[in-house]
């Protein structure tokens, strides 16, 4: 039996298993075998053959976003509205076949938006170079899911599952567990809140299937079976999504009003160019970079039209000092003195400050080297 047959197999017994205390357990197994063959799915051939043309972009700029959608949803004609760069669209499906970047200037930042090939349901086990396309994904710090507006929430629930069953995590924290594999000593099980989903036989369990016997386990929240299992594997990847409804041009006032009003989500139209503005803001917003303008010593700064020469943005919404000097140029911390800060991560302006320091957005810097 296949890793594919296995998979299927397993979905099928977690469907039709009903879920109460008593099959917790069964259920806790079942799980931790799914991820394990979908990781294995994941891994490249070890067979010799020719390489396939990848489609990955170098990154660039202050952010890259990613555009997943289903063919012929918008997403060339957004990246052509959006961005400078000009993408082929057509009515007809799978007009894009590669990766098409583009840029985006926002409030002084570049922003990299990605143009990727619409995918299909089964994406996740390689149909329609779906591989490829979910990889460039898991590089994005946002992701737009653009979505037709007259096919309802069945592309949004689709694509949801591709992307979950690849170990991308949508909208949602990164678990609050501490989990360390030893050499010996056996399970070290705590947790610093009452538990409802995950028992001590149950966390040994999922251990036990991937053969790991020895470990400190620390729940810090009450966590589910799953979030457990994405810590065990730790290549899941938690990122913000932003779900664009296009094509709103084409269905009632009603739906567009319960569109609009669903969590993350935005209703534009490509055609008559509706409610971009608002886009650009809830995009900015998911990608949380902040400002920081750098001064020269002796020098003034000014914020008028050249305001853009010397303006930094970083993700996310602080930034360390030492970080931002290593930005700047990778000799620049091992050079640093001290630096002077105006804004309002200060308690006065200027303030002297070390490499420690957190900056905070639209803070002014003039770094003095030894």
């Amino acid at each position: 039996m296949g890793i594919l047959e296995k998979i299927a197999e397993i979905e099928r017994e977690i469907s039709r298993t009903q879920k109460n205390k008593a099959t917790e357990y069964h259920l806790g197994l079942l799980k931790a075998k799914l991820a394990k063959y979908r990781a294995q799915l994941l891994e490249p051939s070890k067979s010799a053959g020719a390489k396939g043309e990848g489609f990955d972009v170098m990154k660039s700029g202050d952010a890259r976003v990613a555009l997943i959608g289903f063919p012929s949803v918008g997403k060339s004609t957004f990246l052509s509205l959006m961005t400078s760069t000009e993408s082929e669209a057509a009515s007809y499906e799978f007009t894009t076949l590669t990766c098409i970047p583009g840029v985006i200037q926002y409030k002084g930042a570049n922003i990299q938006l990605l143009d990727l090939p619409g995918i299909i349901e089964g994406a996740a086990q390689g149909k329609g170079r779906g591989r490829q396309v979910i990889a460039v994904a898991r590089t994005a710090d946002v992701v737009i899911m653009m979505l037709d507006a007259t096919k309802g929430d069945v592309q949004r629930e689709l694509l949801e599952k591709e992307l979950e069953s690849v170990g991308i995590r949508l909208n949602c924290p990164k678990p609050n567990i501490y989990f360390k594999p030893k050499k010996g000593g056996g399970l070290s099980y705590n947790s610093m809140v009452p538990l409802t989903h995950c028992s001590e036989k149950l966390v040994q369990l999922i251990l036990h299937e991937y053969k790991i016997f020895n470990a400190e386990v620390l729940f810090r929240e009450d966590s589910t079976p799953d979030e457990f299992i994405d810590v065990i594997v730790g290549n899941r990847v938690y990122m913000p999504c932003l779900y664009v409804y296009n094509k709103v041009d084409q269905i009632s006032i009603e739906e567009v009003d319960r569109l609009a009003h669903r969590p993350n989500s935005v209703v534009i139209s490509c055609g008559m160019k509706l409610n971009l503005d608002y886009l650009l803001e809830q995009l900015w917003e998911d990608l949380a970079l902040i400002c920081i303008y750098t001064k020269k010593r002796g020098g003034k700064l000014f914020f008028g039209s050249s305001i853009y020469s010397n303006l930094r943005c970083f993700h996310p919404k602080t930034v360390v000092l030492n970080l931002f000097a290593l930005l700047i140029h990778r000799t620049l911390a091992s050079q640093f003195k001290y630096a002077l800060v105006w804004g309002t991560s200060t308690k006065y302006s200027p303030q002297r400050v070390g490499l420690t320091h957190i900056m905070e957005h639209e803070d002014v810097i003039q770094i003095v080297k030894k």
